[in-house]
């Protein structure tokens, strides 16, 4: 009797987030110079959860997410010296405002659930100022917040994962596997520069 000691292509295909996930940290990784070129992903993964609560549909995720990854490139296309960070933090406000009209607004009687929309509008806060205030400190000390926002979202995507909520959990998974391996990267090239 043998055993199979290889993970089955189906059972790989499973995780195609994880895969995702490690692909995407790797192709940002690249001439990375500072833990501050990531504060736009810090931004970004903020404004895809809050985008998806706006919505209020967990399958809305992903394609909030190729749009926060659309306004990046775009604001790097337009002018290089521009800070995609402030664009993207704009995209969240759009959309945070978008789910209050939806709703959500005092008065309307809506009931947010539970890691909802107002949730997330004070998560948004929360590693907005975090992606905000890095950019304007010491660039040491601007890696270092970024690297432990990337790690707070960490454990906001397990969170998201776990509960099944808000965000589809394919989104949830890959956006822990990329936030820890740049929250890490980060911390390593900040440690040894």
């Amino acid at each position: 009797m043998t055993t199979q000691t290889t993970p089955s292509l189906g059972r790989v295909l499973r995780h195609w987030p994880v895969l995702l996930g490690v692909g995407t940290a790797a192709l940002m990784i690249l001439g990375l110079a500072t833990g501050l070129e990531l504060a736009k992903i810090l931004a970004a993964s903020a404004v895809v959860y809050l985008g998806a609560a706006a919505f209020g549909k967990p399958a809305s995720t992903w394609p909030v997410f190729f749009l926060t990854f659309a306004v990046i490139l775009a604001a790097g296309l337009i002018d290089d010296d521009f800070e995609a960070t402030w664009a993207v933090l704009g995209l969240g406000v759009l959309l945070g405002g978008y789910g209050l009209l939806r709703g959500y607004g005092p008065g309307r009687g809506a009931r947010p659930e539970p890691g909802g929309l107002p949730l997330q509008m004070v998560a948004m806060l929360g590693f907005g100022a975090a992606a905000t205030v890095a950019l304007f400190v010491n660039p040491t000390a601007g890696s270092y917040l970024v690297a432990l926002g990337l790690l707070g979202h960490a454990a906001w995507d397990v969170y998201h994962y776990r509960a099944n909520r808000v965000v589809t959990r394919s989104l949830a998974e890959f956006c822990l596997v990329l936030d820890t391996a740049l929250a890490v990267t980060i911390i390593v090239l900040t440690a040894t520069a």
